[in-house]
């Protein structure tokens, strides 16, 4: 895969008897890499099937989440490019490079753990295969939803996607094209289904590993993409078992301080937290102090006074900070030291990938594509029962009316592929702000603004302005000047 995501060629250190260190396992050459000749290192290997760079940087800066506080702090060129929709050409933390590297390697992992899979025919390694196969899905889903247009059932055949990648290397330089948007969801797909009658949740440390649940949840995301309303219900309702205990407790974190809450939120103790990954991230460092972010306006918008709620209450949500570092407290780096003496190491952070909050909203969304207003009224009451300051079950009822109200339809605003009746509108605008808020920090947002095709407006503290229009060709991020040198097509622009 050399052409598409770049690897370091070293030297051969590991011995055949011991477990292989799955990052340098693919830094081989193909001819020389240690025998994987056990299910303990198929093991190891899947370990390393997720992406381990992060995207959330990236995805709120270009975001409407994001405004320019214009502080003196000196404003880095990934930043600077992403809130002003250039796709930045650095290979660092956090950058777009970074994270497609990351994916195709995750890729090439699980790829490498489904080839060998296959040398133990007399082994049951169904389980492996299953979270191999998930986590393969993952990694193209994600890649799809950065490079390429969003998916819609009228031109997805003919929309450009991203290399689908079904085989491990077997030679140092592979041949890659790019398979359409409709040929990425039908291969990702094909593993979801494969993978989630394979999986379990036998894993010593289940909430960093594809579980059932997990892949119900990344199943739920899939097929909200892709506009399948009855599987998101079928999938999230396998998940949601009791979601008012199942949610996170907004209403209880504001008891605890700020590194509790730092902590908490991507704890595997969280029962909302169903798939975490550790990223090497400097995003802890970054996602309060960067010049483009949670400003005052900003904060005003979302979260101050219970600006958007449509109870009237004020939100859980507990901002912290001033107006030039205000933050949601999610992220708790470590550091993990490669060479103590000299202090040197990698910055880690824990990012929560797929929970059920996520689950129960992307749920009321399908009801109300199916014009169930009252499941999804239930849904969201239950929402909002963990999120709103001072809630009462008796008097604190969502009504249809309500919504509509708080949500009115504004004419050319949501613009997805498929058709919004005036009813369906007020709801899928009402879930999609209460993901907005839900998920600050984490960049769940440009997704939204993608499949929703918002425009939106970028202002600097120059009083220039940027506008991301609906069918903005920008939204799907530029191929790597590594791979379009490697004969990759590009993305228009």
């Amino acid at each position: 895969m050399r052409n598409i995501y770049k690897i370091k060629i070293a030297l051969l250190i590991t011995l055949a008897t011991q477990l292989v260190s799955c990052d340098d396992y693919l830094s081989e050459l193909p001819d020389q890499r240690t025998l994987i000749d056990s299910p303990e290192k198929i093991s190891q290997l899947i370990t390393n099937a997720y992406p381990q760079s992060g995207y959330q940087l990236m995805a709120e800066i270009m975001s409407d989440n994001a405004d320019d506080k214009g502080t003196t702090e000196e404003t880095t060129d990934l930043e600077l490019d992403s809130f002003r929709w250039i796709t930045s050409n650095l290979d660092t933390n956090d950058t777009p490079a970074s994270y497609w590297n990351s994916c195709y390697n995750a890729i090439a992992h699980a790829n490498e753990a489904l080839a060998s899979i296959e040398n133990f025919p007399e082994t049951d390694l169904s389980a492996q295969k299953g979270e191999a196969l998930l986590a393969r899905a993952y990694g193209h889903f994600m890649l799809v939803n950065f490079w390429a247009k969003s998916y819609n059932s009228t031109t997805a055949s003919t929309d450009l996607g991203i290399p689908y990648v079904l085989q491990p290397e077997t030679v140092l330089l592979e041949e890659y094209t790019r398979n359409t948007v409709e040929e990425v969801y039908d291969l990702i797909e094909k593993d979801l289904i494969e993978g989630l009658a394979l999986v379990t949740s036998d894993y010593d440390q289940p909430k960093y590993h594809f579980t059932k649940s997990a892949a119900y949840a990344f199943a739920t995301r899939f097929y909200l993409y892709k506009g399948d309303w009855d599987k998101v219900i079928e999938h999230s309702s396998k998940v949601l078992t009791n979601p008012s205990n199942q949610i996170r407790n907004t209403e209880g974190y504001r008891s605890l301080t700020y590194s509790q809450n730092k902590a908490i939120y991507p704890s595997a103790t969280e029962t909302t937290n169903l798939l975490i990954v550790s990223t090497e991230s400097l995003y802890d460092r970054r996602f309060a102090s960067t010049r483009f972010g949670l400003s005052a306006l900003k904060a005003n918008e979302l979260f101050f006074s219970g600006a958007g709620n449509p109870l009237s209450k004020s939100w859980s949500y507990a901002v912290y900070g001033t107006d030039v570092v205000y933050n949601l407290p999610k992220f708790d780096e470590y550091f993990k030291l490669t060479n103590a003496n000299a202090g040197i190491g990698i910055p880690h952070v824990e990012i929560v990938l797929f929970s059920i909050d996520e689950v129960l909203l992307n749920r009321a969304e399908a009801y109300a594509m199916k014009e169930q207003y009252t499941e999804a009224l239930a849904d969201l009451d239950i929402f909002l029962s963990r999120k709103t300051r001072s809630y009462d079950a008796t008097t604190d009822k969502l009504t249809d009316d309500i919504v509509k109200a708080n949500y009115p339809i504004v004419t050319d605003e949501y613009t997805p592929s498929y058709s919004l009746l005036d009813n369906q509108t007020p709801y899928v605008k009402m879930i999609a702000e209460l993901k907005r808020r839900e998920f600050y920090h984490e960049g769940l947002r440009w997704f939204d603004i993608r499949r929703f095709d918002l425009e939106i407006t970028h202002e600097l503290s120059d009083r220039s302005v940027v506008v991301l229009e609906k069918q903005d060709p920008r939204k799907a991020l530029q191929i790597p000047t590594f791979a379009l040198a490697q004969g990759l097509t590009a993305n228009p622009r």
